[in-house]
């Protein structure tokens, strides 16, 4: 698979039916290896291993309910008392990063209200914290660390 702009990591890559698979720590199964799947797994990685986020308070694909119809976060993060604090959006290598991105996850937080946005195709990756009493929000210049959230 392609190289990211993101730390290599151990991943567990297995044929499974003819078809790629990667084992997904947060899940805890093999899922299919999609490029996007291999940035999801490269966040993950980097959030856990670098970052110091705690992978019990991590999800993948988490459902919410939007409008009528079932959406999915990609990863979301969550405080101990399990509020969601951060969505995370994942895009293949090759999809650029557009304000429809930005669109797509703003209506995933219309629901969750958490304090950080995440957007990364694995080679550009945006963070964006919220400002609900100004109806704002910042871009960070770097992905903050578990401890300063």
């Amino acid at each position: 698979m392609l190289s990211l702009n993101l730390p290599v990591f151990d991943a567990k890559v297995v044929n499974r039916e003819g078809k790629p698979a990667i084992f997904d720590v947060i899940r805890r199964r093999y899922v299919a290896l999609t490029p996007e799947e291999w940035v999801r797994q490269h966040f993950v990685h980097f959030l856990l291993n670098h970052k110091g986020y705690p992978q019990t308070l991590m999800a993948n694909e988490v459902q919410v309910q939007l409008n009528g119809t079932k959406k999915r976060c990609d990863t979301v993060l969550y405080r101990r008392d399990l509020t969601a604090r951060m969505i995370v959006e994942y895009k293949a290598p090759d999809i650029e990063i557009t304000q429809a991105v930005f669109d797509q996850i703003t209506r995933y937080n219309m629901v969750l209200k958490v304090d950080y946005l995440v957007v990364s195709n694995g080679m550009q990756h945006y963070c964006c914290r919220m400002d609900y009493e100004r109806n704002s929000y910042t871009f960070l210049p770097d992905i903050p660390d578990y401890q300063m959230l």
